[in-house]
């Protein structure tokens, strides 16, 4: 799991996932994502990848403005989480963040709600990552100067409102990941919200 964390309280925290699923059979596993924001999450969406993550590395990226999170894969973007504070709704743009990378049990998503447990006499379990990078706007120990990252700058240069909006290659990546390996997505789950959709998913996805 590999996930920004607000360095804040649980109740109030945002956070931005990538997470990756395994089953009994060890295939296909799952890439799950998920956002937060102010302690509110219940956004997951899931896809199959299109190859295998356990047989090589591959590029995982969060991209992380003031108007969008963007999460990709190679560089293909498979999934958005628009800013529309402009319509009421919260986003993950007041609070400072931190990367937290770790194994988690999560069986309630990868083994229907949890049916096969996990079998800790497997353990330990391990994850390898390499060539990690961050270009960030690094607040102050103390956190609260939060605002001086929204300022555009050479060095601030994802808060450009450029940034904010997809180009038509990104956008047909998007739908197309969308339409040939998405499994899940809460904006489809009426069941789980008894009909009572969240307000964002009547709103453009890009």
């Amino acid at each position: 799991m590999t996930s920004p964390f607000v360095l804040g309280t649980p109740n109030s925290h945002d956070e931005i996932d990538f997470e990756f699923l395994g089953n009994v059979s060890g295939q296909p596993i799952t890439i799950h994502t998920n956002v937060f924001v102010l302690g509110n999450g219940s956004r997951e969406q899931q896809f199959k990848p299109w190859f295998d993550p356990t047989a090589d590395f591959h590029s995982y990226g969060i991209f992380w403005s003031p108007y969008v999170i963007m999460w990709s894969v190679d560089g293909t973007v498979i999934r958005v989480f628009r800013n529309w504070e402009s319509k009421g709704l919260p986003f993950a743009n007041k609070q400072p963040m931190r990367v937290l990378c770790s194994i988690w049990n999560g069986d309630y998503w990868a083994t229907e709600n949890g049916q096969v447990k996990i079998n800790w006499a497997n353990a330990p379990f391990t994850s390898h990552y390499t060539n990690y990078r961050a270009d960030v706007c690094v607040i102050s120990k103390g956190g609260n100067d939060v605002e001086r990252c929204t300022v555009p700058n050479r060095n601030n240069w994802f808060v450009e409102p450029a940034y904010g909006k997809l180009s038509a290659d990104q956008i047909k990546d998007l739908m197309r990941v969308r339409s040939d390996y998405m499994v899940y997505d809460y904006c489809t789950d009426t069941k789980r919200f008894n009909g009572t959709m969240p307000p964002e998913c009547s709103l453009p996805i890009h």
